[in-house]
């Protein structure tokens, strides 16, 4: 899956209009919080701790017109806990960003 950081800075352009530092601290931000929410994940002991955590990445995504990410935390909430094909998926995706 492909992913487009473009996109990332177009929305946040479209929010703050042409603000380069802005732009740049909003994106690290986003960035630092895909990555806790990521620990999060790593760490849920239940598929509640899970479902939630996944839950909070894809609003995170959505919110950052991540789209591809949001629709992989998607299908994050209805797989099991920690799943390893689905925890590599996510960590790639977030590397990515």
């Amino acid at each position: 899956m492909a992913y487009d950081p473009g996109q990332i800075d177009a929305t946040l352009a479209a929010a703050v209009g042409d603000e380069p530092g802005l732009i740049a601290e909003l994106r690290e931000a986003f960035l630092d919080s895909a990555k806790r929410t990521l620990a999060v994940l790593d760490g849920a002991s239940d598929a509640d701790a899970w479902h939630t955590g996944a839950a909070r990445l894809k609003g995170l995504a959505a919110s950052f017109g991540a789209v591809r990410l949001m629709a992989l935390a998607d299908e994050a909430m209805a797989a099991p806990p920690r799943e390893p094909a689905m925890m590599r998926r996510l960590h790639r995706a977030v590397s990515r960003l």
